[in-house]
């Protein structure tokens, strides 16, 4: 393909993936499902094609799309909810891929159980992209949003592990549960310690380089280097993507400057924002590759296969969320979720809702061979391929696109009121602890010079804390809306104001010729940052 076709695809694709946020935004439509509704519309056009390459994708997309997730996910949350995220990642994933295998093999006619269990192991992951994009912007519970963010960031770990062990068992290699069980545990163990290892390198690095352009070209590199050294190692390069992410983390605020952390957040921001769109743009276009290889299949095995993997991947997931919470305590803590908190009914509900494939469940289905050891054709390949497209079509887009209306018609929604009342709490505790470390300086004999500006500084911080103090009392009696505040309301549009005059002098400075574009650089940049410290309502 000539580069300026390739470039012109690509400013396409971001064209696409730009009109169709906007069109997210205004609809309340998932993106991700309206992107892949484009894909394949595109797909169906004269004109070229883009073909999914699974090792471009599987070194060059999935470990930023990781290591971003995980940067943005809470270890703590994560470890709270420990029990019931690796019964949906680990558990799960594994009875997904052998209840697939085993229907494959009883069902479909000439099909065998390794090429079943890949499959299974291919369409068992979800994809959290659609289901998170939706959650946030309808208000989900922190729990479920927890629970939904850490399945998708260990569950593709465990499905790669179990696709490599039944595609060696399919290309003639053979099958030994004690073998495969060996392989998981040193594949998630070694990269386990691979992410931990990197972590501690960037820590490392973070002190040795301080500037935010730098530490942004160590972010960038560090999902890449701990897939690379995962992969290298033979251990899982995903899970070690992971690892680093939830590891760097957590440490981030204590290690990274803010000027720093301002910067690298929005470069990450876009990286995902790009990333996803070009991924479910692609998963539309291979629809005509996919269905261009069934054709030496009958219609009915068609049809089984297809019915086998979309029922297993819809009616699995909520028949083990509702078994596991009907486990005995004992039992439960060991396999269905945190023995003190079950889920509710409605949790469940949405829970199961929430396993929609995605890029990873398709390239993982392509890394099958053409070919087994012997010569010979890996058995129903183009089947495998249909059938985990399919199932991605239908989570996608059928799921993806009625989550949120399902969401709001259980009425599952965050309480505004405690989440604004533990900000505002925090906010209060952070000022007092200010206000102590100023009246540590004003009792060193040597800070004599600095007590006026003690003294201006404690008087900026009681307002804050006042402020603070008005908003605690006024939600202390809400219920679940945020109450008006109409003095609140007033201030931010004041600052607002001011702002945006400040902003009109300066360029009129700059185009009258006082000011040069350097200075006004370094001055709206201030202005820019104080519009970014005001808080938006209710918050």
């Amino acid at each position: 393909m000539p580069v300026s076709t390739m470039l012109l695809l690509v400013l396409a694709a971001v064209a696409a993936i730009v009109a169709t946020q906007r069109m997210a935004e205004h609809t309340g439509l998932p993106a991700p499902a309206l992107l892949t509704l484009i894909g394949i519309a595109y797909a169906v056009l004269p004109g070229p094609n883009v073909e999914l390459d699974p090792d471009l994708v599987m070194t060059f997309v999935i470990p930023p799309l990781l290591y971003s997730a995980a940067l943005d996910s809470s270890l703590l949350a994560i470890r709270r909810n420990v029990r019931t995220v690796i019964s949906l990642s680990v558990l799960l994933v594994v009875a997904t891929a052998l209840l697939v295998g085993a229907g494959f093999a009883l069902f479909v006619t000439g099909a065998t159980l390794a090429a079943g269990v890949a499959l299974g192991a291919a369409i068992a992951p979800p994809d959290p992209v659609a289901a998170l994009a939706v959650g946030r912007k309808v208000g989900l519970p922190p729990r479920l949003l927890t629970l939904i963010q850490g399945e998708g960031l260990l569950n593709d770990a465990t499905a790669l592990t179990l696709l490599s062990v039944a595609v060696a068992a399919a290309t003639g290699e053979g099958f030994s549960t004690r073998t495969a069980l060996g392989e998981f545990v040193v594949a998630a163990a070694g990269g386990v310690a691979v992410g931990l290892l990197v972590a501690y390198g960037v820590r490392w690095a973070r002190r040795w380089c301080q500037d935010p352009l730098s530490l942004n070209a160590v972010s960038l590199a560090t999902p890449f280097v701990a897939y690379l050294i995962g992969e290298e190692a033979h251990v899982s390069g995903v899970l070690a993507v992971v690892v680093a992410g939830l590891a760097i983390g957590h440490d981030g605020p204590r290690t990274v400057s803010g000027a720093s952390r301002l910067q690298v957040n929005a470069v990450w921001r876009l990286v995902d924002f790009l990333l996803e769109g070009m991924v479910f743009l692609l998963i539309g276009q291979q629809l005509p590759t996919v269905v261009r290889g069934l054709g030496g299949y009958d219609v009915s095995t068609v049809v089984v296969a297809a019915v086998l993997s979309v029922g297993v991947v819809l009616v699995l997931r909520p028949l083990w969320l509702v078994v596991t919470q009907l486990l005995p305590r004992p039992l439960r803590t060991g396999l269905g979720g945190d023995a003190t908190d079950r889920l509710t009914a409605r949790e469940v509900l949405v829970l199961s809702w929430a396993g929609t494939r995605g890029v990873i469940t398709l390239a993982a289905i392509y890394t099958i061979p053409l070919v087994t050891d012997t010569g010979e054709p890996f058995p129903d390949r183009d089947l495998l391929l249909f059938c985990a497209f399919l199932v991605v079509l239908v989570t996608l887009v059928g799921q993806g696109m009625t989550f949120a209306p399902l969401v709001r018609l259980v009425g599952l929604r965050a309480n505004a009121v405690d989440q604004a009342r533990l900000r505002n709490e925090a906010r209060s505790a952070a000022v007092r602890a200010a206000l102590d470390r100023l009246a540590e300086l004003e009792s060193d004999e040597e800070a004599a010079d600095e007590q006026q500006a003690i003294v201006t500084v404690r008087a900026q911080l009681e307002h804050r804390l006042d402020r603070y103090q008005q908003r605690l009392d006024l939600l202390e009696d809400a219920d679940e809306i945020i109450p008006a505040n109409p003095p609140y309301e007033a201030a931010l549009r004041l600052h607002l104001s001011v702002i945006e005059a400040e902003r009109e002098e300066l360029l009129r400075l700059r185009d009258a010729g006082q000011l040069p574009d350097s200075g006004l650089r370094v001055l709206e940049r201030e202005l820019d940052h104080r519009e970014v410290l005001l808080p938006p309502r209710g918050r």
